[in-house]
């Protein structure tokens, strides 16, 4: 049996105050959950939030939380009534845990849960330690061509997935993706593979936008200093007075979702990926004669089976993503790393066993 004495995690007290330090697990198992030996852990823009400020939108750090939630592991236990995973399966770890009862969830919503528990938002702990205990149902079996590091980034890919699909992709659709950083890259990718065929990203760091080039964007622009007015006529130029279909507001930028209002073209979608402002000024009269449909997002729903499939069949690779490794006792360096512009961090992938992958 594990020692539980010997479980190290990665536990935030409060704004850059990050300890790796010993403590106990999960006092006991479920006859639903599996006992996982940690394998690979990604930092998410808002864990970054919660390590810089001690909070990420509504949710405020108040008392001390393990940190992490884009994460892989292997069963090394299993509950009684386990039956789709065994001891020795890789897995990917959904992290927002539904209550499974109410209305919401049994409309297949789960992640609108008023009662979801979600890794590392306080109060919750999070995944980046040693061992960790999660529900079966939520955990997903790696084939054997999908590395540990992968079933990490299935994470952010779930909100890709799931950002396309509410911003209705199909075949021959046009995007605007504001933000070229793991997300956006991510939503281009996945919508490409849907089917989509344009693709014009904004953002403020040009050696991001050149990631983006590289990972098929038809079109760059810096927007630095622009105003919303700005970005949208940039955008209109360069699709030669074309407007995109569906946009795509990943930055958390309250200017570029205002610009993106401006830039859809008339009957089109606008998905709210990122979170800025938790109070915002918007063009109401403009959204209501264009008809557009501005779509939020939480997180994601029933997208981790599709972006596993995505992963395996290979239609997506998000392998080149990690920019940055660091192992578990490295964890501050690693968020120091992944919040530095001159680092040019896309993803930082933290091992929680001892070597580093």
């Amino acid at each position: 049996m594990v020692d539980t004495q010997e479980n190290l995690a990665a536990v935030l007290y409060a704004a850059k105050d990050l300890r790796v330090e010993k403590r106990p697990m999960s006092p006991c198992l479920g006859e639903t959950d599996v006992l996982l030996s940690m394998r690979s852990v990604g930092i998410c823009g808002s864990d970054i939030k919660y390590w810089a400020y001690g909070k990420c939108g509504r949710f405020v750090l108040n008392e001390p939380m393990v940190i992490g939630h884009e994460a892989s592991g292997q069963v090394i236990a299993i509950g009684a009534k386990v039956k789709h995973l065994k001891i020795g399966d890789r897995v990917a770890v959904e992290p927002g845990i539904p209550c499974r009862q109410c209305r919401l969830c049994k409309q297949g919503r789960y992640n609108l849960c008023v009662d979801v528990q979600f890794c590392a938002t306080p109060p919750v702990h999070g995944n980046l330690c040693t061992y960790y205990v999660h529900p079966a149902d939520f955990c997903f079996r790696l084939p054997d061509n999908v590395t540990d590091e992968e079933g990490a980034l299935m994470e952010p890919l779930a909100v890709a997935v799931y950002s396309c699909e509410r911003g209705s992709v199909t075949s021959g659709s046009r995007l605007l993706i504001c933000g070229a950083g793991p997300i956006g890259l991510l939503t281009m990718m996945t919508a490409r593979a849907m089917g989509a065929v344009e693709f014009t990203i904004t953002d403020i760091d040009d050696h991001r936008l050149e990631i983006a080039k590289k990972y098929g964007a038809t079109h760059t622009i810096n927007v630095t200093g622009c105003s919303s007015d700005d970005i949208a006529k940039r955008v209109v130029e360069t699709l030669n007075g074309e407007k995109p279909d569906i946009s795509m507001e990943c930055s958390g930028s309250d200017l570029s979702l205002v610009a993106c209002i401006h830039a859809t073209s008339t009957g089109g979608t606008i998905v709210l990926v990122g979170r800025g402002s938790l109070d915002v000024s918007l063009p109401l009269v403009e959204v209501a004669a264009k008809e557009l449909n501005i779509n939020g997002i939480f997180r994601y729903a029933n997208a981790y089976p599709k972006a596993l499939a995505m992963l395996t069949s290979g239609s997506i690779d998000v392998k080149s993503l990690v920019t940055h490794r660091f192992t578990l006792q490295e964890t501050e360096e690693a968020f120091k790393t992944a919040a530095s512009r001159d680092s040019k961090a896309i993803k930082v992938i933290i091992s929680c066993h001892e070597e580093k992958e």
